[in-house]
């Protein structure tokens, strides 16, 4: 089961506003020991939002979504999560309640509208103006405003999704390889590596270099931190046998 980010409104797409929301989350998530599996952005349609939260749904994964939760026509998650989970947009009477409390007359006609959400959702409450987000099985929705989406999004990881916190989160450990020609040499260690601790995620990064670092690729090895030492281990030891390399560790203690 993986985790991710969807960020949604044309004013990211377009350039009009920087996004926020993906380092922040990742910062939430590191605290508890957690981990981004993938992010995506999406403009203001329903019919792509629907699609993209039915694939996150169809595959068990749980789903941060930021953006569009409003009242204005723009605004259409509300109606998209409705529609990738089968069911009815419905006015939920504890979210009405809030926005009248906050707003009293003025609540009305418009700003009621943001108590549709999908028929049996729960609340996510918003401590800046009460307005609540919504979740559905592992889908939550916040607004796209830093200010009430993130301690929003904290309530979400710290209530909802308090069991998958991890106290001992996965470690990488890295190391730089200068002299070899290219990926495609190291290419059978690294599958080596692999099929030896399939437990662990193997990255490379090659790089041409620049002033004063030549060019070499960095190596990732990332897990928990018993297999991921031992799968690093086991790549050095492979390294160390071929001629012509220098290895660089990259790995500090102090990140265990």
């Amino acid at each position: 089961m993986a985790l991710g980010l969807f960020v949604i409104g044309d004013e990211i797409l377009s350039g009009k506003r920087q996004d926020k929301h993906f380092a922040k989350v990742l910062e939430l998530l590191r605290a508890r020991g957690m981990e981004l599996g993938f992010a995506q952005f999406i403009g203001d349609d329903e019919q792509a939002i629907a699609e993209a939260i039915a694939a996150v749904h169809a595959r068990g994964d749980v789903l941060l979504s930021c953006g569009g939760i409003g009242a204005t026509p723009d605004d259409c998650t509300r109606q998209a999560a409705a529609r990738a989970y089968g069911l009815p947009l419905t006015r939920h009477p504890e979210a009405e309640a809030l926005i009248v409390a906050q707003y009293g007359d003025a609540a009305w006609p418009n700003r009621v509208l943001m108590a549709d959400f999908p028929r049996e959702a729960g609340l996510i409450p918003n401590p800046v103006n009460r307005v609540a987000g919504f979740y559905v099985g592992r889908s939550y929705f916040v607004p796209g405003f830093p200010e009430m989406a993130w301690p929003m999004l904290e309530w979400v990881l710290d209530t909802q999704l308090a069991h998958l916190h991890r106290a001992e989160p996965d470690v990488e450990f890295r190391l730089r390889v200068v002299g070899s020609s290219g990926e495609g040499d190291l290419l059978p260690l690294m599958q080596a590596t692999l099929a030896r601790h399939p437990g662990i995620r193997l990255s490379s990064l090659p790089s041409r270099g620049g002033p004063g670092l030549p060019r070499h690729i960095e190596f990732g090895f990332k897990g928990e931190c018993a297999q991921a030492g031992a799968a690093y281990g086991y790549f050095l030891a492979g390294l160390q046998a071929l001629p012509g390399l220098r290895i660089e560790n990259l790995f500090a203690p102090e990140q265990l």
